[in-house]
């Protein structure tokens, strides 16, 4: 398959200057049908794809597939572009760093751009933070499994808790605190012991139940929570929990994890999802988003606790130059933007703008009994998982890729370069394709 180089916004061809979506072939089109017999023969059966979707090229908020099918993604990879599919700033980084030096290993020699990373990092972590040191991982699972470690060893303690509807990897480690979707956990034996989950958003419910009947606060060592949750259907917790969460952890000396791998680098319209509430976590954990698609993640803790000593954790490829360079650009394009417009305001401001569109369609639709979310991390929850899924399907055969996520929420996480264009013509698609399904349904 030969795929066009996106690299050059001035080509005449460019897909964002290109109504989207388009649909020229039956779904799926032939090539995509070929591609996808052949994976069935070949790849990992575990691999849980929603709909034949066969991506060849991207740019901005647009995705081409095989066939010359165009889609408008509200997906952005599962929270991953950013800055939109091949951002040319993030592309020449890309090629920039890639003709110097594509790898070594910042386990054991000094990369000036993971360093460099760090020091941006440090520079817009969540104010209340302190100083700060960073680790470079490749995923956001790899994170999460780093701060387990780091926060036993800093604190000599054995156990962590997290909370119902929670998503935090599916390695073994992370997968013990993962607690969205029974089928994630089964057949996988025993867990990690020492895990311990509460329900999300509930005040008073750690001390009522877990730290009064099931584990000692002094053997605790962390609390990790997704200040916004993501795979659990987008929840936002009520306004003070996680000020009382962090209240908590201090009067017990437990540390405070918030995980952002999803939430944060401005998807919500704030740098990190905390800075709405105004807390400050022991640790920052972040993905996705980083790097505009590079795999990349980093563990951010508070100088005092990341003070492990050489060798007790590593990564031969976290922390590669290229993916550094590339998290270089995307959070210049988040704080600063393109043209002076950073990226977390236009955040802010298209998704206060689609979250009121969607807002005007519930009163339409008896099937949507509302929505939610902050910046452009929001969930549209249906009556029952069937019309979600159902609502998803009927999204792609009209061009518009979502996602659903939760019991019965569907998500939208577009690109943080979406325009208030764009998200109004994501809004009429679900209208009509709510209204497709509801037809249906009667």
């Amino acid at each position: 398959m030969t795929v066009i180089p996106l690299s050059n916004r001035n080509r005449s061809d460019r897909l964002a200057d290109s109504a989207a979506p388009r649909l020229v072939t039956e779904l799926p089109g032939p090539r995509a049908r070929e591609w996808i017999e052949r994976d069935a023969a070949v790849a990992s059966p575990s691999l849980g794809r929603v709909y034949p979707l066969v991506p060849a090229r991207g740019d901005g908020l647009v995705i081409e597939d095989v066939d010359g099918n165009r889609y408008l993604d509200f997906n952005a990879g599962i929270a991953v572009t950013s800055t939109g599919h091949c951002h040319p700033r993030v592309v020449e980084a890309i090629e920039r760093q890639s003709h110097a030096l594509l790898h070594y290993c910042s386990s054991d020699w000094y990369i000036p751009s993971y360093i460099e990373l760090c020091e941006g990092l440090a520079d817009c972590a969540p104010a209340g933070m302190g100083a700060t040191r960073t680790f470079l991982a490749n995923s956001g699972t790899e994170a999460v499994e780093g701060a387990i470690k780091l926060a036993r060893q800093h604190t000599g303690r054995p156990n962590v808790i997290a909370f119902h509807g929670a998503f935090h990897g599916r390695s073994l480690g992370s997968l013990a605190l993962t607690a969205s979707k029974a089928r994630y956990r089964g057949g996988f034996g025993a867990m990690m012991p020492g895990v311990f989950h509460a329900p999300y958003g509930e005040s008073g419910e750690i001390e009522r139940t877990i730290l009064t009947h099931l584990t000692p606060p002094s053997d605790v060592a962390a609390i990790f929570v997704e200040p916004i949750q993501g795979e659990g259907g987008y929840v936002i917790p009520p306004a003070g929990w996680l000020a009382e969460l962090r209240a908590l952890c201090d009067e017990h000396g437990i540390l405070l994890v918030a995980d952002e791998v999803q939430s944060g680098v401005g998807r919500t319209g704030r740098m990190w999802a905390v800075d709405h509430e105004g807390i400050a976590p022991d640790l920052l954990l972040v993905g996705k988003g980083i790097a505009s698609g590079l795999p990349l993640a980093a563990i951010v803790a508070r100088d005092e606790i990341m003070q492990w000593e050489a060798g007790a954790h590593g990564s031969t490829f976290g922390g590669n130059p290229v993916a550094c360079e590339a998290a270089l650009a995307t959070l210049d394009l988040v704080e600063h933007g393109d043209q002076g417009v950073p990226l977390v305001d236009n955040a802010r401001d298209v998704g206060a703008h689609l979250l009121a569109g969607l807002e005007r369609m519930t009163d339409g639709h008896a099937s949507v009994p509302g929505v939610h979310g902050r910046g452009l991390m929001i969930g549209v929850d249906f009556i029952d998982h069937d019309t979600a899924y159902a609502v998803e399907q009927e999204c792609f055969r009209r061009g518009l890729l979502v996602l659903t996520c939760g019991v019965r929420t569907v998500r939208l996480a577009p690109p943080l370069v979406v325009t208030r264009e764009q998200a109004d013509q994501a809004v009429a698609i679900l209208d009509d394709a709510v209204a497709a399904v509801e037809h249906t349904e009667r």
